[in-house]
């Protein structure tokens, strides 16, 4: 197996069933023994293609007869890598990238060769001209050139103005910084620093972020002997800063309503010491399976996994947590840059979300002891999903108020008012938003 052909099962996966691209990687990588060369670029061509396809298929669309709606997926699928290397990697020859196009569609649809070669020849020969976008509707241009579904360019340009929704777009098709989590029970940050560099990975400090290193260079995660003897977690910042704003007291009791894969549940356990207790719960057993190999792995001692839905209200935990933690689901929308299919969502899929997301926090309103803390969380950038949704709270629940956000070491807006709001393109994280409230009765 190699790149190409590897990236072609993925990219088939997520064609022909939907399959998140993640997932997919995972599951075809770990299939194969496949070269560290070889994995990235068949990385490459996956996520590139994925995080491009609609301007990819705009392209293909104007040298095709047959629109990529109508083509086999077989064929679009190769298509789609073929653009990709001509109109974005210079580091490939491009009839280098044809050729290989060709010989990778014969396997599958030997009929369609002749069709591929022509399609791509094509887009060497007019390159200069099929690649620009000639849409006079600002909107429809950036869709296309970003591509995003149409409906969620114009919800951010309405929301937050043509200029920023433009910047937003623009940071998120830029990759992402890799972060991981310093387990401090374990190891120091400055001795899991030294270790990494022994590796050649190169390793920085984030400021604010006292247990938090960029690293770059690291390869193969899962398999990192470092990883293994559970020394560091991958966590974004904006993921670590829900449990720097609960801020637990040691021996105290959590809930994590809704904690799966338990980046924050390990976060808040970790920081706790591994005293008192932590409930991380789920809806699904294999994501429950998740938090209990990473709880294992990190050897934290003081969290119990359960499978339990959110939106089934449990009266044998009334008024019983010191702190409760609601990253509830959402949207996904300030994540885009780690899991892009997010911006092939229909409006249909997420517009019954806050429906979910209420009744999640109300649920959890009640587990909580008075003068108990309760973190929300979304890792979206939608006011809907976000404000709305507490400020609704607040009006109904009179024994809440928001708490100032003091416990954290950088400088983000509204931490006074209670309510913090991350957009990529402004403080170089993960879109979130966070919201601290306290129980007074």
């Amino acid at each position: 197996m190699n790149a190409r052909q590897i990236a072609y099962k993925v990219l088939y996966d997520i064609q022909k069933n939907k399959s998140y691209s993640n997932i997919s990687i995972n599951k075809h990588f770990n299939n194969y023994d496949i070269k560290d060369i070889d994995r990235g670029l068949a990385t490459e061509l996956i996520y590139g293609v994925v995080e491009n396809q609609i301007y990819i298929d705009y392209i293909i669309d104007k040298l095709s007869k047959i629109k990529v709606k109508k083509m086999n997926d077989s064929v679009i699928t190769v298509l789609r890598m073929g653009v990709y290397q001509i109109v974005f990697l210079e580091n490939i020859a491009q009839y280098s990238a044809v050729d290989e196009s060709v010989k990778l569609v014969k396997k599958y649809d030997f009929r369609s060769s002749g069709f591929v070669n022509a399609i791509l020849r094509n887009v060497i020969r007019q390159k200069d001209e099929i690649t620009k976008i000639k849409e006079k509707n600002k909107i429809k241009k950036l869709s296309i050139k970003y591509s995003y579904n149409e409906w969620i360019v114009k919800n951010w340009a309405d929301k937050f103005g043509i200029e920023f929704c433009e910047e937003l777009l623009e940071e998120n098709s830029h990759k992402p910084k890799l972060y991981i989590r310093t387990n401090t029970l374990k190891i120091s940050r400055d001795e899991l620093i030294s270790k990494l560099e022994n590796m050649n990975v190169t390793c920085n400090k984030v400021k604010g972020f006292e247990e938090a290193i960029e690293v770059k260079n690291l390869k193969q995660i899962q398999n990192n002997k470092l990883f293994k003897d559970g020394l560091f977690t991958i966590q974004d910042l904006s993921s670590m800063l829900v449990a720097k704003v609960a801020n637990p007291n040691e021996n105290s009791l959590v809930l994590d309503i809704c904690s799966a894969p338990g980046g924050k549940t390990t976060h808040m356990a970790t920081l706790m010491k591994n005293t008192g207790k932590v409930i991380a719960r789920d809806i699904f057993a294999h994501k429950v399976k998740l938090i209990e190999d990473s709880v294992k792995r990190l050897g934290l001692k003081n969290v119990e996994a359960q499978e339990y839905d959110a939106t089934k209200f449990d009266n044998k935990n009334v008024d019983k947590f010191d702190y409760v933690i609601c990253d509830v689901p959402c949207s996904g929308f300030g994540i885009v840059r780690r899991k892009p299919e997010i911006k092939y969502k229909n409006y249909e899929e997420i517009k019954d979300l806050p429906i979910v997301q209420k009744n999640i926090l109300n649920n959890a309103s009640k587990y909580l002891k008075v003068g108990g803390t309760l973190v929300y969380s979304t890792c979206t950038i939608q006011s809907e999903e976000d404000e709305n949704i507490i400020e609704e709270f607040l009006k109904e629940n009179k024994n809440y108020k928001l708490d100032k956000i003091d416990s954290i070491d950088i400088d983000l807006e509204q931490q006074d008012t209670g309510m913090i709001k991350i957009f990529p393109n402004i403080h170089s994280m993960d879109g979130f938003f966070i919201a601290k409230l306290v129980r007074f009765q």
